[in-house]
């Protein structure tokens, strides 16, 4: 079981740069939570205050009854063993393999054996995919494997509060896909505190049950994922889609009066957004406690939302959800056409195979209805090669004659029948051999000039050959 984390008024700086100041939340017991902000906002200095490796000025921090500003080393020694902290970087030791850092945590504070150190260690590494890696040294591995090793090193002592400093940074979406299930599988099985700090919009959207943003100094906005999700707060808004119109510039604080403007800009099309659905345990694990634990604390502030919100959050339950609540069927509506990002209930793109007609293949009876049409060949369109032109019938404009004029292209007409606008009989489909294209005729020579085999070497190429000749007959040699 997890452990509550309560931080009241907590204020943090460096010299006269303020990083934040009167932070105030509280991380509910085993649940999951999820820390946004700008680059530079301090959510890494905020998860280090937490631990006890940063002192804020100001404020506590209260870790299963004691304040961690403000005790003693035994004390705080004691505390940091609740904690698994998986560090920006890993933070793992150079001069030691994956196996020794893994098992660093077990050595320290525990008095297990060798054997029961090596079958937890293999258990955590398996767990995180770096079987067979485990004599290698951390300057060997590429830094996603590094990132996966301070997870199975965070995960050993079974911690209480797990924190999870950017765990998706150096990973690529499918790694990072498997170990965003993998916190949620963690959480149902021992129910621990989780906070993560991280960047990745869709971690933010599917994972926690609670989240959290800093900005310019402050806490901006803390809440249970429904509440944060339909908001409509301008800089929650912007993070969230990830999008450049908003409070949020390049260095963290735009200009008032450009995020005025853009804000205006996008006021039309403002709408409470779509909840995406959480991620769900894997199959066969116990369900989570805290998704309860939570839907529980939505629905009993659920009248201090704006109405539009309320809909939504009503329209994301299931039907057991609703079953539970009692809220019958049908209750808050809210139409599919005026919902923000919403996705048809339907696959409406899937069409059946036999409805659809094969390729460069027309019906019979479109092919009669169209055959009138070409009775007489337009100025663009030539008729096949061996159509005989009635004598009296005059050849339409910019239309090539008989000689080189090819037909259609991929249209075949009825078998055994040449007519307007239609192929010759192929005498392939009656077991003959196709005709061969027709000969390009080579140029005839002038009547003055010598052939090209006149006068040059056989591999000399003509057009130096007739220059020779042309130069032999100026100079007077013929």
């Amino acid at each position: 079981m997890g452990v509550e984390v309560k931080v009241e008024g907590l204020s943090k700086s460096f010299g006269a740069q303020t990083i934040w100041r009167d932070v105030t939340l509280t991380l509910p017991t085993g649940e999951i939570s999820v820390l946004l902000g700008p680059s530079g906002t301090g959510k890494s200095v905020f998860l280090k205050s937490l631990v006890g490796l940063l002192k804020p000025e100001q404020g506590s921090v209260l870790i299963d009854g004691v304040d961690v500003c403000d005790c003693s080393e035994s004390k705080l020694y004691e505390v940091r063993k609740l904690f698994g902290v998986l560090f920006q970087d890993g933070a793992l030791f150079g001069s030691m393999n994956l196996y020794d850092n893994i098992a660093f945590p077990l050595r320290e504070h525990t008095r297990k054996g060798e054997s029961q150190v090596r079958e937890v260690v293999l258990e955590k590494m398996e767990m995180v995919g770096l079987i067979g890696a485990e004599d290698k040294l951390p300057g060997e591995i590429s830094g996603g494997m590094r990132k996966r090793a301070g997870l199975a090193r965070a995960l050993v002592l079974d911690p209480e509060i797990l924190l999870f400093d950017e765990p998706d940074s150096g990973l690529d979406p499918v790694r990072t896909a498997y170990l965003n299930q993998l916190i949620v599988d963690l959480n149902a099985q021992i129910d621990a505190t989780c906070l993560i700090v991280t960047h990745d919009i869709n971690t933010a959207r599917t994972v926690p049950d609670n989240i959290g943003m800093l900005f310019r100094r402050n806490l901006a906005m803390y809440g249970p994922r429904e509440m944060l999700l339909t908001s409509t707060e301008p800089v929650v808004e912007q993070f969230l889609n990830g999008r450049k119109q908003g409070p949020i510039g390049m260095s963290e604080e735009k200009d008032a009066g450009q995020a005025a403007a853009e804000l205006a800009e996008l006021q039309d099309e403002s709408r409470v957004p779509h909840i995406i659905p959480q991620l769900e345990a894997t199959a066969g694990l116990p369900e989570r406690a805290a998704v309860r634990r939570r839907q529980n604390r939505v629905m009993a502030n659920l009248g201090s939302l704006p109405p539009e919100a309320q809909r939504e959050i009503v329209n994301s339950l299931s039907a057991k959800d609703r079953e539970y609540y009692g809220i019958r069927e049908g209750a808050a509506p809210v139409p599919a056409a005026s919902m923000s990002g919403s996705l048809p209930t339907a696959d409406v793109a899937r069409v059946p195979s036999q409805q659809l007609a094969p390729q460069h293949q027309q019906p019979a009876q479109h092919q009669q209805q169209a055959a009138p049409q070409h009775q007489q060949a337009p100025a663009h369109q030539p008729g096949p090669a061996n159509q005989a032109r009635p004598a009296n019938q005059p050849r339409p404009a910019n239309q090539p004659g008989p000689a080189n004029q090819p037909g259609p292209a991929n249209q075949p007409g009825p078998a055994n029948q040449s007519g307007p606008g239609q192929f010759p009989p192929n005498p392939a489909q009656d077991g003959g051999a196709r005709p061969g294209p027709t000969p390009r005729p080579r140029p005839r020579p002038h009547p003055g000039e010598p052939p090209f085999s006149s006068g040059h070497q056989p591999d000399e190429e003509p057009v130096r050959a007739r220059r020779r000749w042309f130069g032999r007959r100026k100079g007077g040699e013929q």
